[in-house]
Formats: structure tokens, C-alpha cells, sequence
């Protein structure tokens, strides 16, 4: 029989990245005219596509050798899940250890973009930072069945014999029927044919709809259901994090859970170095400084059971420094500058003229 692959059930929950909600801070009398920030914390959201396999064997298997030409037997009921793909993206969580102020004047029109927790953004631009998403997907691969299905197409022979061999022949008979009756529809030798194409479409839909129900029973059938879930981890520091765990039988679980550990582990590769003059000495913060973090760069490895799923260097503030850059050049009045910052790392990624 030719497997055929529908898919029967999308639920999507946000699986694109979705824009932050953000806020623009200004210099007003009621906040004293201090702007109030935060630097992020490197965390990382894990998305893992999990397929769990589901068998149900034909209850007349044991006869399928005789009765049908389908090598395809299966024989037990069972279940198993695996772990297809592993992906890890980064964002920021707040870091309430590095809280700011940006003291301004009054008149002033500098102005800051903070994500909805706080963390800094940019300065005298605005920006449409996007955060990884959670994501939640079923889909299925393969019809599921309860493996009584044939049930529904049987004659009042087949329910009145008594041994498992005669309730086979019959149903062996009755596929045969069915495979005649496709035939006859096909070449338009059946004694009624259909009156048009769809009916005739309606027709051989429900016979291979029979002859399935039927072949299961002696083959049993197999389908796919794919998962994808989301679990977020915000490392403190080098060295491994339970993700969430396999169970075999049952799927994902919580890293509280029964089965094997998906591991994520963190390892630096690289310190942060701060930034030098042209004398090759490092540099100073200057006086109340915009502060933002110059990250280190880890190495982000996800496995199971010794067998890596996912290998990728991310810079990371865990392993960082503090930098600042100096206020006077957001406040110029003839020539003020703007700056943007990495939401998941608080890095500076852009500094320029508002002019240009």
C-alpha cells in the first residue's frame, strides 16, 4: 500500500519571532529627569522537535503472510519517541544586579528606548527589536487508529464465524471485492458507473477508505506525530543545565521528570577584553557614563545521552565586562549622537550622528 502523509493537525502558537513591546523615555518632571535602564542577562530559548512513533498491531497479523502480499507486518504495539532537531536562540532577561541612571537636564530632549522590562535598547533612535518566541506544534504524519477499524465494513458472516483463520478468509475475500470493484470503476466496466468525475472521485475515495480499514487488520499501521517545544534556560555560569528529559514512552518531560537528560552546557572560549587607545592602553569609563556590557564568547552545546544535538558560540554578558560610553555626546545641542544596543547581551552595536 502507498503511505500516504496528512497532516491532520497544525497548532501554532507564535512561531515566529514576535516584536517586543518597548517603551520611549524622556526627560520630564516627574521622573526628575532621570531615565532609568537595565543591562540583560544572556538567556537562551532551546526549541526541540520531538517525533513520537505509534504502531498498532493488526489483530489478524498472524495470517497476513497467507491471506495478503504485504511484507509490512506489524506484529506488537508500541511506541517511541526520538528527538529530530535542536535549536537555541538567545534574548535578554533583566539583570536587577545592573540597574542605571541617566541623569539629564531639564529641556533636554535626549531621549531612551527600554523593552517593556526595562532593558536598554537604544538611545535617540527608535528600534523594533524582536525576541525569540515560544513555540508549540503538533503534527501529525499517517492516520492514527485504534486498529478496529475494520469493524465498520464487515458482513454478517464474518460476525457469526467462529475461528480467528475463517474471520481472516473473509475479510481477505472482502479486500479482494473491493480491489474488483476499483478496478471495474477505473475502466468504467462497473455496472453502475458514476454520472460524473467527482462522484466517481467520491466512490474510489471510499473504497480505498474500506480496502485500508481492512489491509490494517492484517498489517496493522503506523503513524508520526511531531512536537515541538520550547523550554528557556538562563545559565549562571560555565557548565551543564537540565533542559528537560526524554521519556521514551511518554515524550518531552521537565528536567523534574522521568527519563533521559537534554543537557546544555556552557563553556567560555573567549573573556571579554576592554577597549584600548591608540596607545594600546585600556580606557577609562568616563563620568556617569551610559553603561553597556562588552560579552564574552561561550560555547553552546545541547545533547542527549553523549550525542550532540546543537553546537553554536554566542557571546554571552554572563561572561562579560562593563563599558560606558560618555553622556555628553547623546546632549550636544548642535550635533547629537545615537547608540544601539544588543538586547541580549546589552553590547553596543551602533553608535553615529542623528545628523547623518
Amino acid at each position: 500500500m502507498k503511505y500516504i502523509i496528512l497532516s491532520l493537525s497544525i497548532l501554532i502558537c507564535s512561531i515566529a519571532a514576535r516584536a517586543q513591546q518597548t517603551k520611549l523615555l524622556t526627560a520630564e518632571k516627574h521622573n526628575e529627569y532621570g531615565l532609568v535602564y537595565t543591562l540583560p542577562l544572556t538567556a537562551f530559548k532551546v526549541n526541540i522537535v520531538a517525533v513520537k512513533e505509534q504502531s498498532v498491531a493488526g489483530p489478524f497479523s498472524k495470517y497476513s503472510k497467507i491471506f495478503t502480499s504485504d511484507s509490512r507486518i506489524i506484529d506488537k504495539d508500541a511506541v517511541k519517541w526520538t528527538i529530530e532537531s535542536v535549536n537555541v536562540t538567545p534574548y535578554g532577561v533583566p539583570d536587577s544586579e545592573n540597574r542605571y541612571l541617566m541623569q539629564l537636564k531639564a529641556g533636554n530632549l535626549t531621549f531612551i528606548e527600554v523593552a517593556e522590562d526595562g532593558m536598554l535598547l537604544s538611545i535617540n533612535k527608535e528600534v523594533e527589536p524582536e525576541t525569540p518566541a515560544d513555540i508549540s506544534i503538533t503534527e501529525l504524519e499517517g492516520t492514527p487508529v485504534s486498529g478496529k477499524e475494520y469493524l465498520e465494513f464487515v458482513n454478517e458472516d464474518f460476525i457469526s464465524a467462529i475461528s480467528s483463520y475463517k474471520k481472516a478468509q473473509l475479510l481477505a475475500e472482502e479486500i479482494m471485492e473491493i480491489r474488483d470493484a476499483k478496478i471495474s470503476l477505473t475502466r468504467g466496466t462497473a455496472e453502475t458507473m458514476p454520472t460524473d468525475g467527482r462522484q466517481l472521485e467520491i466512490m474510489l475515495e471510499s473504497l480505498e477508505k474500506q480496502e485500508r480499514a481492512l489491509m490494517n487488520a492484517f498489517t496493522g499501521a503506523s503513524w508520526k506525530e511531531r512536537v515541538v517545544r520550547t523550554f528557556t534556560v538562563v545559565p549562571e555560569d560555565e557548565g551543564n543545565i537540565t533542559v528537560c528529559r526524554l521519556n521514551p514512552s511518554e515524550g518531552l518531560m521537565d528536567p523534574s521528570g522521568k527519563g533521559t537528560p537534554v543537557i546544555l552546557n556552557v563553556k567560555l572560549v573567549e573573556d571579554a577584553l576592554l577597549p584600548v587607545d591608540n596607545k594600546g592602553d585600556e580606557k577609562k569609563i568616563p563620568k556617569d557614563a551610559v553603561m553597556y556590557c562588552i560579552p564574552g564568547l561561550a560555547d553552546i552545546t545541547v545533547s542527549l545521552d553523549k550525542n550532540k544535538l546543537f553546537n553554536r558560540e554566542f557571546p554571552m554578558s554572563q561572561f562579560g565586562m562593563l563599558f560606558g560610553l560618555n553622556p555628553s555626546i547623546f546632549t550636544d545641542k548642535k550635533e547629537p549622537s545615537y547608540a544601539v544596543f544588543d538586547p541580549s547581551t546589552g553590547a553596543l552595536i551602533e553608535v553615529g550622528s542623528m545628523k547623518q
